[in-house]
């Protein structure tokens, strides 16, 4: 097993731990590790909660979350050698669960979560019609997820950090911090938000000192979305045997990552769309000098996807346009005729006795294959969405005899604000 320099005890808050990690990006955050070109280590790493979300038949944990505690990173790991301009190149060498911990209260000890947040707590894809919270309890058998909260379905999960990336320079943070502001200012009282400025409440730093605490949490990006250092892009294929690589903005590249999924499908559309856990993460790192400029890789991250996947090759696929509900014609939309693409599927498993909420739970935690499928014939952009038809225990198919019908067995957690 490689090195363990981030352990985790499962009995301990986030912060209480030896080593403490970090829920905003700056580039003052220090390291809590230094690794070495060609080493490998192991992290463990916690839900990106801490524990909040509880394997209950209540969704009033996922209604109240603290969104402002997100997400618990583990890091930052410098890089010997790593200088601005290069390039982080992490190998995913395994990964999973919490080890060793098959039951317990934490996400990672042999179950995880989805959750649909409600509109005033974050909101998700579909969140207009979905504006409450709903929560779906999943339990893992090896590489097996099934749920009391959404029957009749059974699939492999396909493991990978939702969050990993590199620190921000100075000048980048600021880029962010002003391009972010300035879209909220287009419509400041939107809710769910257009973006999330800093927010020094619940800003966790590592070890950074408490002279310089107010000033840095006052300026540290939330964890919330992806950017140019990779960061929170929930990209379901970067599972064991992934390539990742990371620009690098600063001295030692300060890697960071968490946010770990059992399973995920394409787009996370519930905004907690995966099947949240703790766990751990086996990486290794080389460094590519001057990779940035050989490569144009200026302001993303590229990879090479893993090999390890579910093996599915029968699918049932939907299709949406750019057009909303009530019928206005958007010019090629696709983030839109996604949307509709998944209500088509939701809509089609409702008649086998699906309720919409545990539809829309399914997407997002089962190894759905979300695609552009047209974007220049105007105006309609074209989406479509790929269920894989094996998961379920029933042919859900169309035939002649009509839908099987499920049987329920419980109640999907639900929580409005009251």
């Amino acid at each position: 097993m490689p090195e363990l320099i981030f352990p985790l005890d499962s009995t301990k808050k986030f912060t209480d731990q030896a080593k403490i990690g970090h829920n905003r990006w700056h580039p003052e955050i220090p390291p809590v590790a230094t690794v070495r070109p060609g080493d490998s280590f192991r992290v463990h790493c916690r839900e990106w909660f801490d524990g909040a979300i509880h394997n209950d038949d209540s969704a009033e944990d996922v209604r109240d979350a603290p969104l402002t505690t997100v997400h618990a990173l583990s890091g930052p790991f410098a890089v010997e050698g790593a200088e601005p301009g290069d390039l982080l190149v992490v190998d995913i060498l395994d990964l999973g669960p919490i080890p060793q911990e098959d039951s317990g209260p934490l996400a990672g000890q042999g179950w995880g979560y989805t959750g649909i947040f409600p509109t005033k707590n974050g909101g998700g894809f579909l969140t207009e019609q979905f504006p409450d919270a709903y929560k779906a309890i999943w339990d893992f058998s090896g590489q097996v997820a099934t749920s009391r909260h959404v029957p009749a379905v059974s699939f492999t999960g396909i493991v990978h950090p939702g969050l990993m990336g590199t620190a921000p320079s100075a000048e980048l943070l600021a880029k962010w911090n002003a391009r972010e502001s300035a879209l909220r200012a287009t419509d400041p009282n939107r809710v769910p938000p257009l973006s999330l400025p800093p927010e020094p409440q619940d800003a966790v730093l590592g070890s950074v000192p408490a002279s310089d605490f107010d000033r840095i949490a006052g300026e540290a990006a939330r964890t919330a979305p992806p950017r140019e250092n990779g960061g929170n892009q929930d990209i379901k294929n970067l599972t064991q045997g992934s390539r990742v690589f990371y620009p690098v903005f600063v001295p030692g590249a300060n890697l960071s990552l968490g946010d770990l999924h059992f399973s995920q499908g394409d787009g996370e559309i519930t905004f907690c769309g995966a099947i949240e856990m703790g766990g751990f993460v086996d990486l290794r790192v080389e460094v590519i000098k001057d990779g940035m400029r050989k490569y144009g890789v200026q302001e993303n991250a590229i990879f090479m996807p893993g090999r390890i996947a579910p093996q599915y090759s029968d699918w049932l696929a939907f299709s949406g346009v750019s057009v909303t509900l009530d019928g206005e014609q958007r010019y090629l939309d696709s983030q839109l005729a996604y949307q509709r693409a998944c209500l088509h599927a939701i809509d089609y498993l409702t008649t086998f006795g699906y309720r919409p909420e545990q539809a829309y739970l399914l997407l997002g935690a089962a190894p759905i294959e979300g695609r552009l499928s047209g974007v220049v014939d105007i105006p309609n952009s074209c989406a479509t969405v790929y269920l894989p038809t094996a998961i379920f225990d029933f042919d859900v198919r169309p035939s002649a005899s009509g839908p099987a019908k499920i049987k329920q067995t419980a109640t999907t957690p639900h929580a409005t604000f009251g």
